[in-house]
């Protein structure tokens, strides 16, 4: 018989797999340039950690727990179908493309996600716990969450509630993976408490130049994220790469008009922050809206996006990194506002309110997005406090104020006395570097 596998098809998702794992080194460097200079490798290693430990969890069981055949009410695919990826090896030439193409795509989302959370809990976290908090969560919370949102009913196979009983539509992730993050990011930081210092000390970024370079990549790799989850190279994809592009566009002027009427600045820790609050929206809409809706979807995130970082002062958690203010903001915005703008002419085919498609669109995604939201948030405090009490989560205050480089990983981000001569001091270096200051968010700059 002959093959109907799609090499085009295969290719593209081949190569947006690795658009999307380039993201995970992206989002260390758009972290480590937030955080002071004693606490940026720890920060990368979090991401780099989270790479590591995923990607093993995902080839065990997650993606069977994900993908495999459902076992009750849409909630959890079979752990045991998939194990090891066991029977998944051989060619279906039924299929357009492989399925080991489709099992590694869908694990750097999986790795992404993990990362993602990191950021709300910057500076103070052990790192040995930080493991052990995402593979019990990756466990229990993004490998269940993937399969309600991404696993289709499909020939003998039973898939997740929300994607098939509630058909809210999320193409690339605004519920599993931003929603799911930013939640978790929330909970997080709230069994960890406040850093030492929180509100009362400036805590600005240590290298903006990071900071941008980490945002580039992500913009670069979200590519693979968005039109990547067409799984084939077509329409789809094209529509999805066009609105990625626009919205992100859009989002950056909106968050630099906000901070320029709020500040009387327009900052690049805004622009770089507002293209992540605008890949985050425009990531479950990006087939479902057309591109003058993209820009409208994108600018309302920016500026949204650019307020909502700001909560955490009115509010009193300490989110270091703006997980909440953009991915769980961004995301709930990005998820529900495919009930308004949702368009019957993109290729998701559906009508939102404000194109004569009535509530019914919106009801399905605010559904989706609450249950996402309430599900990861609960999970996630339950599963950081029982660590927290058993083996301890937050690092200890004098190796917090000392840094957590050194506490942690005894390394240094910078080796500070190459840059001294004669046992001098570099003019315009710190006396005491792990006195830098970092930000904590785009809302700290004029602070």
């Amino acid at each position: 018989m002959d093959s109907a596998l799609n090499s085009g098809d295969t290719a593209w998702i081949l190569t947006s797999a690795a658009l999307v794992l380039l993201m995970t080194p992206g989002l260390a460097l758009f972290y480590g340039g937030m955080v002071r200079a004693k606490s940026v490798l720890n920060m990368m290693m979090m991401s780099f950690g989270a790479l590591a430990l995923i990607g093993v969890l995902w080839v065990l069981y997650g993606y069977s727990i994900a993908f495999g055949n459902d076992v009750g009410g849409g909630l959890l695919g079979n752990p045991f179908e998939y194990f090891g990826l066991s029977g998944m090896l051989g060619e279906d030439t039924s299929a357009p493309y492989p399925v080991m193409a489709f099992v590694a795509f869908q694990g750097v989302f999986a790795i992404i996600t993990v990362a993602l959370i990191s950021g709300a809990i910057a500076d103070r976290a052990k790192f040995g716990a930080w493991l052990v908090f995402a593979g019990v969560w990756a466990t229990l919370v993004y490998f269940p969450v993937a399969h309600w949102v991404f696993a289709f009913d499909g020939d003998d196979v039973v898939g997740g509630w929300i994607a098939n009983n509630l058909l809210a539509l999320d193409f690339a992730g605004g519920t599993a993976v931003h929603i799911n993050a930013g939640a978790a990011g929330l909970a997080l930081a709230l069994v960890l408490g406040k850093r030492k210092g929180f509100g009362r000390d400036p805590m600005r970024p240590h290298n903006l130049p990071l900071v941008m370079l980490g945002a580039g990549l992500l913009w670069f790799g979200w590519f693979g994220f968005n039109a990547g989850s067409a799984l084939s190279a077509g329409n789809t994809a094209a529509v999805a790469f066009v609105n990625t592009i626009v919205a992100t566009s859009a989002a950056i002027l909106g968050w630099l008009l906000t901070e320029k009427v709020r500040d009387g600045h327009a900052t690049s820790l805004g622009g770089a922050s507002g293209a992540v609050a605008g890949l985050v929206a425009i990531t479950p809409a990006c087939n479902a809206v057309s591109p003058v809706m993209a820009i409208v979807l994108g600018a309302v995130a920016g500026v949204l996006c650019a307020l909502a970082v700001g909560l955490k002062y009115k509010l009193g958690y300490d989110d270091s990194l703006d997980v909440v203010g953009v991915h769980l903001v961004g995301g709930l915005w990005g998820t529900i506002a495919i009930g308004f703008l949702g368009s019957a002419t993109t290729p998701a085919g559906v009508d939102g309110l404000f194109f004569g498609g009535g509530v019914d669109q919106l009801w399905r995604q605010v559904v989706g997005a609450v249950a996402v939201l309430g599900y990861s948030f609960v999970l996630t405090w339950v599963i950081g406090t029982v660590i927290q009490k058993t083996m301890g989560f937050r690092l200890d205050q004098d190796d917090e104020v000392a840094g957590i480089d050194q506490a942690e990983h005894a390394e240094s981000g910078y080796d500070w006395g190459t840059l001294t001569s004669g046992g001098g001091r570099v003019a315009g270096s710190p006396a005491r570097p792990t006195d830098a200051r970092h930000s904590s968010g785009s809302s700290e700059v004029s602070a």
